[in-house]
């Protein structure tokens, strides 16, 4: 007879093996624990510019998660990002707007309610193909899993633009939104 199946086994099982040394795992779930579990997007507001801006949520830097980067992004209008590649994929929930990616030389379109994935080592850039409104994307992706595994690559080909496009000069990105029926 094999091995007891995990799905109906009455044993604990072990799903992360002990951890010896300085780490201390009771230490690291307090203060995990200590974080907020809500994050208030009235509280962050949209940074870099003039014609694409983000706004993060959770990343590497703030210690909230192990496996997650979130961050919004809003494009003005006709605006576009910089052309980048790195090794982490993503995945682009499209909120509001219309527009559509270059990956690896291929034109991708996107409108509202479409997801835009970036696979692993993709050289792309994003776009909002409207000249009038904004577009908005929220943006999941494993970069701080990608970081523990030491594959750290991250290339800008173009730069992000330092001036707004002629119909998005004046643009300010939606920091206060109060109606998220996209």
């Amino acid at each position: 007879m094999g091995k007891e199946s995990h799905y109906s086994s009455k044993k604990d099982r072990v799903f992360v093996r002990g951890i010896q040394g300085q780490y201390s795992l009771k230490e690291e779930l307090a203060r995990l624990r200590g974080l907020p579990r809500v994050i208030k997007g009235k509280d962050l507001l949209f940074n870099d510019g003039p014609q694409s801006f983000s706004k993060h949520f959770i990343e590497p830097v703030d210690g909230m998660t192990q496996t997650l980067h979130v961050h919004l992004e809003e494009y003005g209008p006709g605006g576009r990002t910089q052309k980048h590649g790195h090794v982490n994929e993503a995945a682009f929930y499209i909120l509001d707007g219309k527009g559509y990616e270059i990956h690896d030389g291929v034109r991708y379109d996107w409108s509202a309610g479409d997801v835009a994935i970036v696979h692993m080592n993709c050289v792309h850039q994003h776009f909002n193909a409207d000249p009038v409104r904004p577009a908005r994307a929220l943006v999941l992706k494993p970069k701080p899993m990608i970081l523990f595994m030491n594959l750290m690559f991250q290339q800008t080909v173009i730069p992000r633009p330092k001036e707004a496009t002629p119909e998005g000069a004046g643009f300010v990105p939606r920091h206060y939104e109060e109606n998220y029926n996209h």
